[in-house]
């Protein structure tokens, strides 16, 4: 099937300020506290917002994963959707955080193996699953008011929404991004963020 959205699937710059401002906070005031994970969840919501990655591709990642050198910080995901393999470029923010973060790990004990998980779960401690992921998001979205409509995978189309308008409505640097098999995929961006609709709606007769 097609994919299909409209302005209710991903979120305004508003709300993804204020998620990124209270996860921040809370990782920040729980930093060292093996107990809680608010460090753990701020890095997955951070990766989510920041690079577009799906949710099986966020609970795959390992640490030979993440080159971030910089200037060139890349995430490699190895086996995203279909079987293929893609580098997906991140900013410096992000690269900076996932550098704090593999500190923080390495402090808490958790392996720093190349092969290590990158999202370990508290409880097995193996690889996160997506059903923590998608709780995770719930809990924090809630706690800034963002609608329970929302999921962790409106995480994939904000970022595309936010990369296509940043990088100039470049199509094809979004569906490299994205991993997307056809650009008629990647269109729907375009069409739902169409600046010309907005501005002919609002020139009809008042």
């Amino acid at each position: 099937m097609p994919l299909e959205i409209t302005q209710e699937d991903f979120l305004g710059p508003e709300q993804v300020l204020a998620l990124k401002e209270y996860c921040r906070a809370r990782a920040d005031a729980a930093d060292g506290d093996r107990r809680q994970h608010p460090v753990r969840d701020w890095a997955i919501l951070h990766v989510a917002l920041d690079s577009g990655l799906r949710v099986s591709e966020i609970c795959d990642l390992r640490l030979g994963d993440l080159f971030l050198d910089h200037g060139r910080a890349t995430i490699v995901v190895r086996d995203g959707k279909g079987g293929k393999k893609r580098g997906v470029r991140v900013g410096e923010a992000l690269r900076q955080h996932l550098l704090r973060f593999l500190e923080w790990k390495a402090d808490q004990g958790e392996s720093t193996g190349l092969d290590a998980p990158l999202f370990v779960s508290g409880r097995s401690n193996g690889p996160l699953t997506r059903t923590a992921v998608y709780r995770l998001f719930k809990t924090n979205a809630r706690a800034v008011g963002i609608p329970d409509r929302y999921s962790i995978h409106s995480c994939r189309h904000t970022y595309a929404s936010l990369l296509y308008r940043a990088s100039d409505f470049n199509l094809r640097l979004v569906q490299k991004q994205l991993g997307h098999r056809s650009i008629q995929t990647t269109q729907v961006y375009a069409d739902v963020l169409d600046e010309d609709t907005a501005s002919a709606v609002n020139r009809l007769p008042q």
